[in-house]
């Protein structure tokens, strides 16, 4: 892995925080509706100002997702896509021309089915800069966290609003940034969030020096900019997933196709923060 590709993401948020903006990062699950498709959505994602991208690996049992990902994961293991193939794709998206930061966004075991040594080795040739795996608590980490370091991999944290007292323990192994979850519950659009999200947040910020991002159920321009104020990050997930569902008719007929595109393109440009 190269210079450029380790420190791609620590690179984004220097330069954002020198520009005195947030970082916009949208979610998108690999292969949904297709492969093709998908390299077209990250091509407009990034002509609509998004930072960082986070590459949702579609699985049958996604615990921390709520029904918009659980569908668009569905319609994607329909089309065989897996690990290896997401990994592909952000290497595909890059010799395309994409200068995004990949975080790679898994469940733990279609990690260990590939095998931990395959598995980092893979990092490294294929352009990912981060790594989320949400059914991973702090306690069992430390061979993953001790790997991605020697990868040269971002391994990013989610802390919840009931972690507590686990919160210095679970930031401290920490690299790239850290991810705060903004409800309590699955991925999912929400009209409002857990009643102490702000202090949680303070509370996360005063345990780390490295960026602190929010996610799970941010769906508006009105809600990125409200975190945008507190964070150096804003995740945006089920609502550009939601969107590319919206538009999947469009997106299958060719003369209709860059229609749908710009669609998704003009609904993630409105999402930045002000």
């Amino acid at each position: 892995m190269t210079t450029e590709t380790t420190n791609r993401m620590d690179l984004a948020f220097n330069r954002l925080k020198a520009e005195g903006r947030t970082a916009l990062i949208p979610f998108l699950t690999v292969g949904d509706p297709d492969l093709e498709t998908t390299l077209d959505i990250i091509a407009e994602l990034e002509a609509a100002g998004a930072d960082i991208l986070e590459l949702g690996v579609p699985y049958s049992d996604p615990l921390a997702d709520g029904p918009v990902i659980q569908r668009a994961s569905a319609r994607a293991l329909r089309s065989k896509v897996h690990l290896r193939t997401c990994m592909e794709t952000a290497l595909k998206a890059r010799q395309a021309g994409s200068g995004l930061p990949f975080i790679l966004f898994t469940y733990y075991n279609p990690v260990l089915q590939m095998g931990l040594d395959t598995f980092f080795a893979e990092l490294n040739t294929h352009e990912i800069s981060g790594l989320i795996i949400p059914d991973l608590p702090v306690e069992e980490s430390e061979d993953m966290r001790a790997r991605s370091r020697a990868a040269g991999v971002n391994l990013i944290p989610l802390v919840a609003p009931t972690s507590s007292e686990r919160i210095a323990r679970i930031v401290s192994g920490a690299s790239g940034f850290v991810y705060c979850v903004s409800s309590l519950g699955v991925t999912g659009e929400r009209s409002s969030f857990h009643s102490g999200v702000d202090e949680f947040i303070a509370s996360v910020r005063r345990s780390t020096d490295l960026p602190v991002a929010v996610g799970f159920g941010i769906s508006t321009g009105e809600q990125v900019s409200r975190f945008a104020k507190i964070c150096d990050g804003v995740v945006v997930g089920s609502a550009i997933v939601r969107k590319v569902e919206e538009v999947i008719p469009l997106l299958s007929q060719p003369q209709m196709r860059s229609a749908g595109l710009l669609q998704i393109r003009e609904f993630v440009a409105q999402l930045r923060p002000n």
